[in-house]
C-alpha cells in the first residue's frame, strides 16, 4: 500500500497551512503602504504560498523583499487599471467569474477534506496498511538457469550429492546473476514471474527445488536462503502520504457525488453530439 503513487490531480487542490518563518514577527504587521493602503505580512506569506513549488523552497527571508516589491507593483497597476475603468469591461467580468468558480471549488474541496479526513482516519489507514505489510513475506534466493530440463535435473542431482549451489551457478547458469553465484537477494510476491514465484515461496529456508521450474526464460533450480516478514515504516514516515491519499479519496468521492446528482451533457468541439454521451438533460446510465 505504501508503494502506491498518489495521483497528482487532486493533490493540487489540497490546501495546507504554511508554517511560521523565524526572524519575522508573528503578528500581522504592516510591511508596506501604497498610497495609504496597507500591505500586511499575511499578504506576503500568501504570495509566497502561491509561488511555483520550486520557488517555495527558497527561504522566506531571502525572497521576502522581492515579494513585497511585487505586491506593491500589483497594487499600483490595479489602481491605475481602475482609473482607466478596465474593471468595467466584459473581459474583466468574465475572468472574475472564472476565478470565482475556481476559488469556490478549492474552498468546497478544502472543506470536504477537512471534515472528512480526521487524525483517527489517518491512524486507522496506517494500522490497516501496516497489518497488510506485516503479513507479506519476503524470501532471499539464488537460482540456476539452464536451457533444458535435463540440464536442470543434472544440477539437482549434483546438489543432492552435496554440490555447492553458488559454485554450480557460476559454472552452469546462463542467467545474468551467474557471476554472483545466482544471487537474487530478497524479493516479495509479485516481483517474479508466476511459476518461479510459486515454486520459490513453497520452499523452506535452506531448501532447493527438486523438480526443475520452467518459465519463458528457461529451466530454473531455486535455493531459498532466508525468509522474513516485511517491515512496515513508522507512522511518522508515512503520515503525510496517507493523509494525502485519504484527502484525494475524499475529494474524488465528493466530485463523483456531485456528478452523480447532476444532469450533464457533453458535445464535440463543433457542437455536434458526442458519441456515447447521454442526451442533453439526461444522466448516462
Amino acid at each position: 500500500m505504501f508503494s502506491r503513487l498518489a495521483p497528482a490531480a487532486l493533490l493540487a487542490l489540497v490546501i495546507t497551512a504554511a508554517g511560521g518563518h523565524p526572524g519575522f514577527a508573528a503578528e500581522d504587521t504592516v510591511v508596506a503602504t501604497v498610497n495609504g493602503h496597507d500591505i500586511l505580512l499575511s499578504d506576503v506569506r500568501a504570495a509566497h504560498r502561491r509561488l511555483p513549488q520550486q520557488y517555495q523552497q527558497v527561504p522566506f527571508e531571502t525572497i521576502f523583499s522581492g515579494l513585497v516589491d511585487n505586491l506593491i507593483d500589483t497594487r499600483l497597476a490595479a489602481a491605475d487599471a481602475r482609473r482607466q475603468n478596465l474593471h468595467q469591461l466584459q473581459e474583466f467580468k468574465d475572468q472574475m467569474a472564472r476565478i470565482e468558480d475556481q476559488v469556490l471549488q478549492r474552498m468546497a474541496l478544502s472543506k470536504t477534506i477537512k471534515e472528512g479526513v480526521s487524525d483517527a482516519d489517518v491512524r486507522a489507514r496506517f494500522k490497516d496498511a501496516a497489518k497488510e505489510m506485516a503479513a507479506n513475506e519476503q524470501i532471499k534466493a539464488r537460482h540456476i538457469l539452464v536451457e533444458t530440463e535435463d540440464k536442470a535435473k543434472g544440477v539437482i542431482a549434483d546438489l543432492k550429492k552435496g554440490g555447492d549451489f553458488a559454485a554450480l551457478a557460476r559454472e552452469r547458469s546462463t542467467g545474468p546473476s551467474a557471476s554472483d553465484g545466482g544471487k537474487l537477494g530478497f524479493f516479495g510476491r509479485g516481483q517474479m514471474v508466476p511459476a518461479f514465484e510459486a515454486a520459490a515461496f513453497k520452499l523452506k529456508k535452506g531448501a532447493f527445488t527438486e523438480i526443475p521450474v520452467k518459465t519463458q526464460f528457461g529451466w530454473h533450480v531455486i535455493l531459498v536462503e532466508d525468509r522474513k516478514k516485511s517491515e512496515a515504516p513508522s507512522f511518522e514516515d508515512v503520515e503525510q502520504y496517507l493523509r494525502n491519499e485519504l484527502s484525494q479519496e475524499a475529494g474524488t468521492a465528493y466530485i463523483n457525488r456531485l456528478r452523480g446528482e447532476a444532469k450533464i451533457a457533453r458535445f464535440n468541439a463543433d457542437g455536434s453530439p458526442l458519441e456515447g454521451a447521454a442526451p442533453a438533460g439526461e444522466k448516462k446510465p
